[in-house]
């Protein structure tokens, strides 16, 4: 028997757990209508429940740009430590012929 699992994108999660948080249906309504287990549709509602308050407010806003900085500087740090390695191979190779060289 296999066993598959359906993705399913952001939007159709959206529009389930609105339709579950506005009650007009119950959850094991829109589970059968949807095809969808009444408990993944707990869980997108209670996911969206949970991130609901961070939406409007600025310090998500702040998080996402300390984020993107701490991100651009582990890049740029990145950067230099492969020219560094570059630079290394490069000067490796080049004074083990010098070495040979000399014996």
């Amino acid at each position: 028997m296999v066993n598959i699992h359906r993705q399913h994108d952001a939007s159709f999660k959206d529009k389930v757990a609105l339709e579950a948080l506005k009650g007009e249906k119950t959850v094991v309504q829109i589970s059968s209508e949807l095809k969808v287990h009444p408990k993944q549709i707990r869980q997108w509602r209670n996911h969206l429940l949970e991130t609901l308050p961070d939406v409007f407010s600025t310090r998500r806003k702040t998080q996402e740009k300390e984020q993107e900085e701490l991100e651009g500087e582990l890049y740029r740090q990145i950067g230099q430590l492969k020219v560094g390695v570059e630079w290394l191979k490069k000067n490796r190779s080049r004074s083990c012929r010098d070495e040979a060289v000399r014996d």
